[in-house]
């Protein structure tokens, strides 16, 4: 890296910060998902429950027992809803970032073909591609 421009040095710490930042996103919009997932599975599995069915839902450390089955799914469908519009946004993020990366991508081969005697193979797909 002594032989690069202080520009192209910079470039490529942006270019492997911007890699960390879209793998911690699409980390969390992974687990996301399967919290999603999770939260449809068990609002599926509530809804074959009979109506007097007793329901206890982890308050902290404790369990606590439910009002009624309507409660409990009607909480389950607000964390879902929630829980969709943050995997939305972790989307936004997603996308942008994956532009971000494209380009830099493209500036860093440019810079570094232009300087080198030999072409510089692509560096591959951002992650999650």
């Amino acid at each position: 890296m002594n032989e690069l421009s202080p520009k192209v040095q910079n470039q490529i710490a942006q270019f492997q910060q911007l890699q960390q930042q879209l793998q911690a996103v699409l980390n969390q919009k992974f687990q996301m998902d399967a919290q999603l997932k999770e939260m449809q599975r068990t609002s599926e599995e509530l809804g074959k429950s009979p109506e007097d069915v007793v329901i206890y839902k982890s308050v902290g450390s404790l369990m606590i027992r439910a009002e009624s089955k309507e409660s409990v799914l009607k909480e389950i469908d607000e964390d879902k809803e929630t829980m969709g519009i943050r995997v939305k946004t972790l989307e936004r993020q997603e996308k942008s970032l994956k532009d971000r990366y494209q380009v830099l991508q493209d500036q860093l081969n440019k810079a570094l073909s232009t300087g080198a005697s030999a072409p510089i193979p692509a560096m591959g797909r951002a992650p999650g591609e």
